[in-house]
């Protein structure tokens, strides 16, 4: 079950960011997470209403308070960095938050196999790669590697307090709710200052109306992508759920290369092949 769920984030997230990226090109980033991450306050809403959620509601909810609050200057950084440096360095940089809640699951007691160790290994080095590393020839500012680590961290963490904010299914709603609109208000409050500064809200052409599906479908895949991550970590090794959820950027470049027939580059090919390799000894060990 850990696998199966852990390896469901990954698509998520994987399409999610996916679209995303393809909405930030006519919208401005933060604008696209504000509005797809508003959509999904709205279904979580009905959802905690529907199901009595509210009851659960609790200290540990303070993980998911702290997600809410990480995730958009996580983002935030991320984006900031693809603006500074080559994606080819800054993208599989970003892949290596998964430390944290592996750095986590260990700490809590996590013993992988040996099996599941070398799987570890593999499936990280073939996430990295699939990012289509640029080992040579490519200047990087000091910032930009500074900002890729931050975001990392702050992705890593994610994953790390959602799985902790809640025991219980309906707990999940309520936990994932109070994520978003953290997450809500504090990607508000940036694009607030941001437009105060002189930055667009919107494109020149006025609200996307027409991208509303796609907006709403980011949103809601990255809801259902910390929900199934959080059934992995609870059910499973967070160990094994970090690393197979984790595998988001194989999907994402291979959903360029399947729409926008990106051709993968050589190190990208070889490190999908390595991060399927990587996710079977998981899940077989």
């Amino acid at each position: 079950m850990t696998a199966l769920f852990a390896l469901a984030t990954s698509l998520l997230w994987g399409l999610a960011d996916f679209g995303g990226g393809l909405l930030a090109r006519r919208t401005p980033a933060l604008t696209v997470v504000v509005v797809s991450q508003s959509i999904a306050v709205l279904v979580l809403g009905a959802l905690v209403a529907a199901t009595g959620a509210w009851s659960e509601a609790g200290p540990q909810l303070w993980f998911a308070v702290g997600a809410g609050l990480v995730g958009p200057v996580a983002m935030l950084a991320f984006y900031k960095a693809l603006a500074l440096g080559p994606m080819g360095v800054v993208s599989p940089l970003g892949s290596l938050g998964v430390a944290v809640p592996v750095g986590v699951g260990l700490v809590l007691g996590d013993r992988p196999g040996l099996l599941q160790l070398a799987g570890i290994v593999v499936a990280v080095t073939g996430v990295v790669l699939a990012g289509g590393p640029q080992f040579r020839g490519a200047p990087v500012q000091r910032q930009a590697v500074l900002l890729t680590l931050l975001a990392a961290f702050g992705f890593g963490a994610v994953m790390a307090l959602i799985a902790e904010a809640s025991t219980t299914v309906t707990g999940l709603f309520l936990a994932l709710f109070v994520q978003r609109v953290t997450n809500v208000v504090a990607g508000g409050t940036a694009l607030y200052v941001s437009v105060r500064r002189g930055a667009p809200a919107l494109p020149p052409d006025g609200f996307p109306w027409g991208a509303l599906p796609a907006l709403a479908f980011v949103g809601l895949a990255d809801v259902a992508a910390n929900g199934t991550y959080a059934i992995a970590a609870r059910h499973g090794p967070v160990t094994v759920a970090a690393v197979l959820a984790s595998l988001y950027p194989v999907v994402t470049a291979l959903a360029a290369r399947g729409v926008l027939s990106e051709r993968l580059r050589a190190v990208q090919a070889a490190g999908a092949g390595l991060a399927l390799a990587g996710s079977l000894l998981l899940a077989t060990g």
